[in-house]
């Protein structure tokens, strides 16, 4: 089907549905492409209109779902009215269900050591016939090129059809988008999936989940570490969103939504 996507402060969102994700993702894997999906927050769109290399990067990713709500409710306000939130951890899990029942094979890569022997008993738990290629922890420090082609050479062996890639914003995005080509599978980039799915980080209830408020509770679960970044991420998106609705309302600077 024709993609159609908005940008939302200079980042191409596509607005699609369950559905529509889970299909595209599915008919990529089956044939091994070497595809890679975004999943967009608004701390990542946020950074797209400060780093025009990273705004490259997502946008010219292969699928760039809303995964924050205020992402998604942009969307609406943009001409999509049915719009609903894909993010990172339900796409996951949606799709590994999906990967059992066709018996694809998938590759954990990102986080720790432990989070990944965690997340793989947790998976294998869920989706006993599931086959899982492997699991890679690299380094946090640049890797060396032998070290990543190792890694690459490791994926692409495990015939693996789908590598979920827990790297975190910006690294992940960077990481699929130099590896498209490279990697004989779809890259999605999870985020914190890896820590929700093993157990390590407990994730918001479904009311804050649906409201919008995933954010909030993540604040106040480890406000050291994220005060800064949403306070002012959040803060900037709200402006610039404001100031890209009023021009597209007065006719200035409209991007209406593009097939």
């Amino acid at each position: 089907m024709p993609r159609k996507s908005h940008s939302v402060l200079g980042a191409s969102i596509d607005a699609l549905s369950w559905d529509d994700a889970i299909g595209n993702i599915r008919q990529w894997a089956t044939a091994h492409e070497s595809r890679y999906v975004c999943i967009c927050n608004v701390h990542s769109v946020v950074t797209t209109t400060r780093d025009p290399e990273f705004r490259r990067v997502v946008n010219s990713a292969d699928m760039s779902t809303p995964d924050g709500a205020p992402i998604a409710w942009a969307l609406r306000l943009f001409g999509y009215p049915t719009q609903e939130r894909i993010n990172g951890p339900d796409l996951m899990w949606r799709y590994l269900a999906e990967a059992e029942r066709l018996q694809q094979t998938v590759f954990f890569y990102g986080s720790t050591d432990a989070t990944l022997a965690r997340l793989c008993n947790a998976v294998s738990d869920a989706f006993p016939a599931l086959q899982i290629g492997g699991a890679v922890s690299p380094p946090f420090r640049t890797l060396s090129d032998s070290e990543d082609e190792a890694h690459v050479e490791a994926i692409n062996a495990s015939g693996a059809h789908l590598v979920f890639v827990g790297l975190g914003c910006p690294k992940q995005e960077r990481w699929m988008a130099a590896h498209r080509g490279r990697v004989n599978a779809v890259m999605l980039g999870v985020g914190a999936a890896f820590d929700y799915h093993s157990g390590v980080i407990r994730r918001a209830p479904l009311f804050w989940q649906r409201n919008g408020l995933e954010w909030l509770y993540r604040l106040v679960s480890d406000p050291q570490r994220l005060m800064k970044r949403y306070l002012v991420t959040n803060t900037l998106f709200v402006f610039k969103f404001a100031r890209q609705l009023l021009r597209a309302k007065m006719g200035r600077g409209s991007e209406g939504p593009a097939a």
